[in-house]
């Protein structure tokens, strides 16, 4: 009897400590394409379009034009980064259209999988590209070029056309998603600050007129719950619920091997 209650007790605990891991697990919902996402796209990283991840962003250039966009990414976060090229019905050869993704040290990140360079017949409409990154990382070595929590840049360019087709005019959408990984990707560390580098520069008083210097101005796009703090995954949840289960089979293992409990002694007769 003793053995089924703390058996039920430790089941109990099990679920209410994997409780909070499913619930983390599970998907939050993102807000609607539309609403506050950037319509044009800068020229250059500095210059980069701010964009949240969840909302499609669109913007009009000319063909031969780098077209960026910047976007945050936490810890444990695999973000993947679509986008559509749709072009004039007046192009007269076939067009080259690649999608790069740079993190907040500008380091070119390598695409998992997906189609980062495709090429549209002429006549063609659209061209769609993808590039899914690599779990983004708490931490790394400083030699590595894993991807660590900050600010990441989409630069879209065409790479090869022919000279007849250069200027035409073409619009472009841009999404990113990510999927959270969790506590599979959790490493032991995590970095001090984001990588979010300055993108401007701009005088924090400049409306005021008082004369005072300029200071950079860092990304105002943050995650929807702001920077994680690398220490906490549900690795944690899971490595306790092992420890636990240990505990469990060690009760068990015990109660089956001790075998009877002895008679008790019965005192001699007198």
């Amino acid at each position: 009897m003793r053995i089924t209650k703390a058996l039920s007790a430790a089941l109990l605990a099990l679920g209410l400590a994997a409780g909070p891991a499913a619930a983390d697990s599970s998907p939050s919902p993102e807000p609607s394409g539309g609403s506050g996402a950037p319509t044009e796209a800068g020229t250059s990283f500095r210059t980069a379009a701010e964009m949240e991840q969840g909302r499609t962003a669109t913007a009009s250039g000319s063909t031969g034009d780098y077209l960026y966009w910047s976007f945050p990414a936490d810890t444990g976060q695999r973000p993947t980064v679509t986008a559509t090229v749709k072009l004039p019905p007046s192009q007269s050869g076939r067009q080259t259209w690649q999608v790069d993704v740079y993190d907040g040290l500008r380091r070119r990140q390598a695409c998992q999988y997906g189609a980062q360079t495709r090429t549209a017949a002429p006549g063609g409409s659209t061209v769609e590209l993808s590039c899914t990154l690599r779990t983004v990382r708490s931490w790394s070595e400083p030699w590595a070029d894993d991807p660590l929590p900050g600010t990441y840049y989409i630069r879209l360019t065409v790479v090869g056309l022919t000279q007849d087709d250069l200027g035409l005019p073409v619009s472009t959408e841009v999404r990113v998603e990510s999927k959270d990984i969790g506590g599979a990707a959790a490493v032991d560390g995590s970095l001090a600050k984001p990588l979010v580098p300055g993108i401007a520069v701009t005088s924090a008083d400049e409306d005021s007129g008082d004369g005072k210097s300029a200071a950079a101005v860092l990304s105002a796009i943050d995650p929807d719950d702001g920077w994680s703090s690398g220490w906490w995954t549900d690795r944690w949840v899971w490595t306790a619920i092992g420890g636990m289960l240990a505990a469990l089979a060690g009760i068990g293992g015990y109660v089956l091997t001790r075998g009877p409990g002895r008679p008790s002694r019965v005192p001699p007769a007198g």
